[in-house]
This record gives C-alpha cells, structure tokens and sequence, in this order.
C-alpha cells in the first residue's frame, strides 16, 4: 500500500510540474534547439544530500534567475517520491526529467532513478543507465560544462565515495563555478573528494551556497548582460602584476580566454569593472595567484581521447622502436603537462609496447608547466579514486598502488617521468626528442606565440621525431617542417630541411600599444597621396640599385638595363659583376670613396658601351645606416641628356682624334682606387702586427692557463672518485630506507588499531586504513592540522591533552566515544626521532566495547 500510494503522489507530481512546464501558445518561450542566457546549476548528492538541497532551496527566493538540476543516488528498482519531497521546500515549478524537456529559467529539475541525464543546446536528455555504480553526477556535470561553458555551475553536496570530481573537474575548466558543501555534510566524502583537487571556489553551507548563488546570478558574467573588451591599459597592468611573481606574460595568449577567466574572479568578488578588481589584487597577493591558476588551468585525465594512444601504441611507438640500441633512451616531452595525468599515460602506454615488442631500453618523458603547483602534484603522483573510470581495470592492478582512499602511480612508472618548471614559449626547450605531445596547449597561444612554439618544436625533435597536437590544433603555416602522419588524431612526423628555422626562446617585449606602427590604410585621401607618389617616382627618379656592405643588390628600382647586365657564368647579384663595359672603374671608386667618407659621392661625363654604341652616364652612391647599424649604400644611375647638332660635330671630331682625355680620366680613376687600396693594406698590415703581439701574449696566458688546469684535472678526479663513493654510500642507504619504508606501511596496513601520527604542529604526518575508516581521513587532509579535521570523537581540550602529553612527555590515556556511539581507548604518546628529539605525537585507538561486555555482571 505505502510503495503504491507513492507511485500516486510521485504520478500526481509529475502531471502537476507538466502542467506548469507547458508553454503558453499566446506566449513566446525559448526555443528548446537555443542555449539559455541563465546560469544553469547542477546539484549531485547522495547520502544526505536530500536534506542539505531542500535546505539550499528553502535559502532561494521564487525567482533566483538560474535553472537547477538536481541528480541524486537512487536505487532504480525503486518508486521515488524525491520530486513530492523537493517541491515542498520551495515555490518554484519541480520536474522530473523527461526526454527533450527545455531547460527554463527558475525551475527546479529532477534527475530520475533510472536513467542517466545530459543536456545539449538547453535540452535534457535521458540515457540508460549502465551496469554496476555508474558516476551519473559526474556524466551530468561534464555535458553541463560541454554545453553551457561559463554559465555552469556545479554544487556538490553531502554523500559518499568520489561521483561528481571528475565534473567539478569539467565545470571549472570552461570557467564555470563551483561550491560544495561544508562540515555540515552529514556524509563528507563527496564534498572532499571534490574539494581535494583544489577546483572548488566556495565551501559552504547549503544556506550560505543559496545566498552566494543569489548574488552570483545578478553578475554579468553569468547573466549574459554586455561581455565588451577589457579596457587594455587595465590589463596591462594586470598581466603585469602577474608578471613580477610568475616569468610569464599573457599579453601574447588569446584575448578571450584571458578575459573571460579574468571575468569569472571579478564575479567572485563581487567587482563589475577591471577597475574595481586592480586594488584588490594588490592588496591580496593570494588573490593574484588564484587568478594565475585559473587563467592555466587545463582539462586533463588518465588515457583522454583513448583512440590516440591507441594509435601511438600501433603507429608511432613501434617506428620510435626500431633499431634502437639497449642502452639509447626513449625521450618524450609533454609541455602544458598540469597535474601529470598526460605524462603518467603516455609512460603507461610507452612501457606497454616496450614489454610486448620485446625491446629493453630506457625511458624518459619530460612533464613541464608553468604553475608550481601542478608540478608539484604531478611528481606526487597520487590521485583520487575517481581515475578508477578513466582507466582500466588491468592497468589499475599494474600501474597503480590503492593509498588512503586514492591511487598512486607505482615506482616503476614515476622513475620514468621528470617533472620540472618550464614556460615553454620563453625557457630553453630539451632537445632530441622522439616524441613532443602537446595536446590543447597551444589553443590558448596567439598566433605568434604559436608560430614561435611550433618552431621549437622543430628544433627539440630529432630526425623524424614525431608531434602529437589536440584535436583542434595544426601546425599552421608550417607544412616545410612536419608531414602529416595520422590526420584524424592530429600526429606529425618531423621533415629533414636544409638549413635550420629561426628559434628563439625568449620573446622580444612587444610595442606597447599607444606606440604601435597603425596599419597602412587602404582608402581615402592617405592611399590616394601614396599612389600618387608611386607613380612620380616611377616615371622621374633616377633608375638604381639598393646594394649591402658586400656589393650584392637587394633591389632594382627603375630600368637599370642600360647600365648593367647579368654576367656570363654562375648567375650573381654582385653590382661590379653586372656593370657594362666603360662603368667599372668609375662604379667601384664611386662607391668606395661614398663609404669611406661616409658621404655622397658623384662622378659624371662616363662613357659607357651599349651595343653598337656608347652612352654618357652620371653616377652618384649616396651610403646611409639603419637603426639597427646596418651599412647600405644606394646608386644612382643618370644617363645624360641627347647633345645638340654642333655638340655632335665636336663629338665627331674627338672621336676622330685620339681619346686622350678619356684614358686620362680612366687612369685617374684607377689610381685614386690604387692609392685607397695600398692605404687600407698598410692600415691591415699595422692591425695584423698589433694582433700578432698579442696573438703571442696570449699564448703564453693560454700555456700557463693550461698548467693551471691540469693541476685542477686532477684534483677533479679526485673529487670525482670521492663522489663516486659517496653515492654507492647514498643508494645503499635510499635501498635501505626504501625497504623500511615498505615495511612501515605493510606494518600499519595490518595493524587493526587505528594509528595516527601528528608532527610538531599537529598536523597528520601519517596515519593507517584503520584510522581513515574510523575518522573518515581522506589523502588531502595529510598537512593539515588535526583542529580543523572533523574527527568525529567526542573528547574534550584535545588539543591540550596532545601538547601536555609533548611537554611532560608522559604517556596519557583517555576513554572516548567515536561517532557511532562505541566507546574507544585514546592513547596518546610522544613521537620521538632517532636522535631521541619529540617531534610531535602519536595517537591509537583501542575499542573498549568488547572488554565492556564481558566485564559487566551477568544478571541472575
């Protein structure tokens, strides 16, 4: 009767939230194919959770101006009431979710027991739901991040095990916003779970999440109101705060991820303009470094896009492979790296192939990033237990070690990977490489920035390396240097060139922008002028040639074939190789004497042959320097005006009579060259002399240096054996403490008592699966102090009894009562080092509820 009566209320409910859900035919609502302009919440639960959202609800007013979606565990072989349950805590329209319902705005959603939700352009949409425990929140939470970017919002509320940080994951990395809840949760594993990753921007009540979502919707950047540029000089001094801790500069990344996810921190601080936000970045230095994680946060996983590793493993793996040597090292780099699940994959795969192909030789893959933070997680390598989904259950035995409700990365894999600090468009890339994956890092580059990278990466590869790209990236212009190897998923195969691409590593400071060069314009009055110009200086300026300090022409301007001609033999742009018969001499002393004066020089009246005649020709070279000191010279060439008839009677007669004054005036020339020549060899002579005494000076410096560095040679080898000993001394003892570490967490592991160790601060240090079953320990909470821990015993002045038990180094010992009401023996007892110094303490529980039993009368 209950179970039926239910499925009536349940039916009831349904009908009445269709009935509220219909359109109005009178009315125009959104088009189910259009995406809204509200933010849409996805709320996942379980254990708990039905509590903390009716809470959340009863905080929101009837019209919050956002959607909510709420998908909790259910058990589908059971008739839910959820809908009845949800609606009474608030006056908005509650739906269960059925195929195709358009999202509308102030309605509250309802995930059902039996099926899996997504949504697409607003719409929600059913799925079957698999076998076993599927992450339902999680497949919820990423379509919401896929389909809604900055407009998702994800709260995670109490309920155990880790469904819903794979898509909190997801929310944040299309700039969404997330919040879970608080110590309030009756059951905390989901909220920490979410929170351990460090995407979560509020931990709250489920009030207190109701009034931030209230504030929230009102902010343009969730709202959809007007989205206009930044002001740029706002965000200079932005990137320049930025700059002074962290050696990078985003003035070269693309605008529009910059800006939105500058946005999204404005909108958590409850600040509209840049303006606003500049202050409070200065003030707060932490503010500043959660804005710099944002702007480089980056979706990651274990095997993401698993088709291509399926392909490196058939394709690329194998022709890196082939006839390598045992001992030349497989080198990977995998730039944008984040927290290393990328790194970790490719090593899993690499070391696949190696142990199924038959080959032995080393690895080594390179993880770098920018953020220290990511570094410093990756080399962990301990991970939630949600990478359970993303992996499979073979590779999880092998690859991976079960620690404290986690994984780790096994011993094997991380001796594999390096991990270190590096901006790939500025630090100094590694160099023959086999394999460079780079996978939806250079998306957020401008196009300089990528032109630069892809050129790095040219020269980091070895002789057909290969370059794995995201699945929306290309090489761009670059098609000399790579060839496609794999167009679906994006692998190139590095081209054997001529000559080698210009690298730089370190990017010149751009113009800033009030001095930038505007581009030429292409109408009105300014085009008109320039064209102007072109056509007078085509038709009236002397024909020239524009020639380097070597006498090669750059450029022809104007009609130079009366004046010069290519030469017989191997084709050359050297001037003095092209001058016609008659321009020789004059051309080269010309020429020399304008850039040993460093002035114009001219000649005139030379007789020049062309053809079956000659010509008189002026000739001036006008040298000059670029600013970057650069020495060119331009030549001018003149051919002079026709003569008149009585100027032609004279010329015929000199031409009758011997050419005396023309040989004069060649002989002339060829001695001011001469005499130039013979000046600048006795100036060489007197350098060279100069050079050799010192040449000579040197050489002795170089003999005694030498004598110096022989001594220091040998009192490097000397140092060099000493090293050699002292290390075989440090693996020995790494080898030692190696297996006594192993020993520690096998002896914990099979203690049943629940051990925990605190260090100076009371902070964990370490503690047992015992102790996280019974005090609910997560891997995140190691660092933290055992105050902000919830451990759910209820004693007294703990704090106090630990500090009294680490000054009078007594051991002390007190009867306490564990969350479910079972009494327990608190042992506390000073942690002491070898050297006999207390640096902390350590803390067991023993159960008392056995001992209790037994003890008691037996009633007669």
């Amino acid at each position: 009767m209950a179970a039926c009566r239910g499925g009536t209320i349940a039916g009831k409910m349904a009908l009445k939230s269709a009935k509220k859900a219909r359109p109005d035919n009178n009315r125009t609502g959104p088009s189910p194919r259009a995406k809204p302009v509200f933010p849409i919440v996805g709320v996942g639960a379980s254990a708990g959770g039905i509590e903390a959202f009716t809470a959340l609800l009863k905080g929101l007013t009837d019209a919050p101006g956002m959607a909510f979606v709420f998908v909790l565990h259910q058990d589908p072989k059971h008739t839910s009431n959820l809908a009845y349950i949800v609606a009474r805590a608030t006056g908005m329209p509650v739906e269960v979710v059925q195929p195709g319902t358009a999202v509308r705005k102030d309605h509250v959603y309802v995930a059902p027991a039996n099926a899996e939700v997504s949504v697409v352009s607003g719409v929600l949409h059913l799925h079957e739901r698999g076998a076993g425990t599927p992450s339902v929140i999680d497949g919820f939470l990423r379509s919401l991040a896929q389909d809604q970017g900055s407009r998702a919002i994800s709260v995670i509320l109490s309920g155990s095990g880790t469904d819903g940080a794979v898509g909190t994951k997801a929310i944040k990395a299309e700039d969404g916003i997330t919040f879970a809840q608080d110590a309030t949760a009756k059951v905390d594993s989901m909220p920490k779970s979410a929170a351990a990753g460090g995407l979560i921007d509020f931990v709250l009540s489920p009030k207190e999440i109701a009034d931030e979502l209230m504030r929230i919707a009102q902010h343009d950047y969730v709202a959809g109101g007007s989205k206009g540029r930044l002001p740029e000089e706002d965000l200079l001094k932005l990137f320049a705060l930025i700059q002074t801790k962290h050696d990078i500069d985003f003035k070269q990344y693309k605008p529009s991820t910059i800006e939105r996810r500058i946005r999204r921190r404005m909108s958590l601080h409850r600040v509209s303009t840049l303006a606003q936000y500049l202050p409070l970045i200065r003030q707060n230095p932490a503010e500043a470094e959660r804005l710099y994680a944002d702007i480089l946060i980056r979706v990651t996983g274990f095997f993401r896009d698993p088709e291509v590793f399926e392909s490196l493993q058939k394709e690329v793996f194998p022709q890196v492979l082939r006839n390598r040597r045992e001992d030349e090292t497989v080198r990977v780099w995998v730039p944008g790296c984040a927290t290393g699940e990328e790194v970790y994959s490719i090593a899993i795969a690499l070391l696949e192939t190696i142990s199924g192909s038959g080959y032995s030789c080393p690895v080594h893959i390179f993880g770098t990033d920018v953020s220290e933070l990511a570094i410093d997680r990756a080399r962990a390598g301990t991970y939630a237990e949600s990478i359970a989904s993303e992996i499979s259950p073979e590779r999880l035995r092998r690859f991976f070690n079960p620690v404290n409700g986690g994984y780790r990365v096994s011993k094997a894999v991380r001796d594999c990977c390096i991990f270190a600090r590096q901006n790939v468009t500025n630090d100094p890339p590694f160099s023959k490489l086999d394999l460079i994956s780079c996978r939806n890092v250079m998306i957020y580059f401008g196009s300089t920035l990528q032109k630069q990278v892809v050129s790095i990466f040219h020269y980091a590869l070895r002789p057909g390396g290969f370059l794995l790209l995201g699945s929306s990236e290309t090489i761009g212009s670059f098609g000399e240097l790579f060839e496609m190897v794999d167009r679906k998923h994006k692998i190139y195969r590095k081209k054997s060139i001529i000559g080698r691409p210009n690298v730089e590593f370190n990017m010149a400071v751009p113009e800033p922008a009030a001095e930038r060069v505007p581009e030429e314009d292409v109408s009105g009055p300014n085009a008109l002028f320039r064209e102007a110009d072109r056509i007078l200086l085509s038709r009236f300026s002397p024909a020239g040639v524009l020639i380097n300090d070597d006498l090669e022409v750059l450029q022809f301007r104007g009609r130079t074939s009366r004046f010069l001609e290519p030469p017989a033999g191997t084709a050359s742009f050297n001037l003095l190789k092209m001058a016609r018969e008659g321009l020789l001499g004059d051309l080269r002393s010309v020429i020399h004497t304008a850039k040993r004066n460093n002035a114009p020089e001219r000649r005139e009246g030379i007789r020049v042959s062309l053809n079956d005649h000659t010509i008189t020709v002026n000739l001036e070279a006008i040298p000059f320097v670029t600013p970057l000191k650069e020495r060119f010279v331009l030549v001018l060439f003149e051919e002079a005006p026709a003569k008149t008839s009585r100027r032609k009677e004279k010329e015929v007669k000199e031409r009758l009579t011997p050419p005396m004054n023309r040989l004069r005036r060649e002989l002339e020339a060829t001695r001011e060259y001469l005499q130039s020549i013979i000046e600048e060899q006795e100036a060489m002579n007197e350098e060279l002399r100069s050079a050799n005494e010192e040449i000579q000076s040197s050489n002795e410096e170089l003999q005694s240096t030498n004598e110096e560095l022989e001594t220091a040679k040998e009192e490097l080898q000397s140092s060099n054996e000493e090293l050699t000993t002292l290390n075989e001394e440090l693996e020995n003892r790494n080898q030692e403490l190696a297996v006594l570490n192993n020993d520690l967490v096998n002896l914990l592991a099979s203690i049943e008592i629940p051990i925990v160790m605190l260090d100076g601060g009371l902070r964990l240090r370490r503690f047992n699966p015992a102790a996280q079953r019974l005090l609910n320990f997560i891997p995140s909470d190691l660092g933290r102090s055992i105050n902000d821990i919830n451990t759910k015993l209820h004693v007294d002045n703990l704090e106090a009894l630990i500090r009294e038990v680490i000054e009078t180094l007594e051991v002390r010992e007190v009867e306490v009562k564990d969350r479910a009401g079972r009494w327990q023996s608190l042992r506390i007892r000073p942690y002491k080092t070898t050297d006999n110094k207390i640096d902390g303490a350590v803390l067991a529980l023993v159960s008392l509820d056995e001992f209790r039993r037994t003890s008691l009368p037996v009633e007669s």
